[in-house]
């Protein structure tokens, strides 16, 4: 068993780029922090490195942070809070193995985002078919523009966190907030979810865009219009048109669809310089969320009748062969309409 002691502890399962900046974060706020993950490169290079050699190797972690692969060897004594940070098709099979442990009964912060391929679940409702209800309601959800590296560097940064539970909110905002960190309260769980995945499908649509030699006109017009998009999911799903107007919306949209450091951004850009998307996914070394939440989004478009030309677009490109630019002509050859 790893990290007895006194003070409180967080539970970070995920070791990947945003769950070791995390990790960092809280540890230099005075918190003992474990990080979960099944990769031993990185639970080994944390114990005897205090470095992630996989993910953000050139950060020297605090020797608060100590890691564990197996389940069995997570100390729950004192942990306050833990934060999932595990891609979203991998929700699933990670909550089953934690069933037996204190987790369950833990709040969870979750700030994993997009919709599992299969069942079209958005994180949440993943957490209450494996934990079940009370957990779903402690739940938080934390979602805005942050690159974990640019975290890591006390780059100033502003995100969201909101839940069903209200308290829970108050209590995870307290947990991170921080001059350079700051978290703001919201209300619409449901709002930032929807706008944490529905982003990543518009920046591949963003990195294609810049890859094909469109220009800041054709850029501004997508990002805009799909914010639209993410908005009417967000309506159909139940969510607040106005949090696509905050942090969680047109903050990271942004965020994402004008950075190479976007891994979703990269993904468009290089299908656009003629990679395919087994070698641009192969290069990347980490999972970009819009691939699986594009195809989830479409479906959810289908059952719902919601009009989402750059979701479908996207899928066109990714799963159907059509070529990038006749899915642009496709796009913006559709009738004239009033704006909404």
């Amino acid at each position: 068993m790893i990290l007895n002691g006194d003070h409180d502890k967080v539970l970070v399962i995920g070791g990947g780029n945003f769950g070791t900046c995390l990790a960092f974060h809280l540890a230099s706020k005075g918190k003992r922090v474990v990080i979960f993950d099944r990769s031993t490169e990185v639970v080994d290079g944390i114990n005897q490195e205090h470095r992630n050699l996989k993910y953000l190797p050139q950060y020297l972690l605090p020797s608060t942070v100590e890691a564990a692969s197996e389940v069995k060897d997570v100390d729950f004594s004192n942990v306050s809070h833990a934060i999932l940070v595990v891609p979203v098709q991998a929700i699933s099979s990670v909550l089953k193995d934690f069933l037996n442990t204190p987790l369950p009964g833990i709040p969870l912060i979750c700030a994993s985002k997009g919709i599992d391929i299969k069942t079209k679940m958005f994180p949440l409702d993943i957490i209450k078919a494996e934990f079940g209800p009370e957990a779903f309601h402690n739940a938080s959800v934390l979602s805005g523009p942050s690159f974990a590296a640019e975290v890591m560097e006390k780059q100033p940064t502003a995100i969201a966190i909101a839940s069903y539970n209200p308290e829970s909110a108050l209590s995870a905002q307290a947990l991170l907030h921080d001059p350079f960190f700051r978290i703001y309260t919201s209300p619409d769980p449901k709002g930032l979810e929807v706008a944490g995945a529905l982003k990543n499908v518009v920046a591949i649509a963003a990195g294609a865009c810049v890859g094909f030699g469109f220009q800041v006109n054709t850029m501004a017009a997508l990002i805009t219009r799909g914010l639209a998009e993410m908005a009417r999911f967000g309506q159909a799903l139940g969510a607040q048109k106005q949090t696509f107007m905050g942090l969680s919306g047109v903050g990271d949209l942004f965020l994402t669809c004008t950075s190479e450091k976007s891994r979703n951004y990269s993904t468009g850009f290089h299908l656009a310089k003629g990679k395919s998307l087994e070698d641009t996914l192969k290069a990347l070394g980490s999972v970009a969320e819009g691939v699986y939440t594009a195809k989830a989004a479409k479906q959810i478009a289908l059952d719902l009748n919601i009009d989402a030309p750059l979701t479908f677009a996207v899928n066109e490109v990714l799963y159907e062969g059509v070529a990038i630019g006749e899915a642009f002509k496709k796009v913006i050859n559709r009738d004239p309409k009033s704006e909404e």
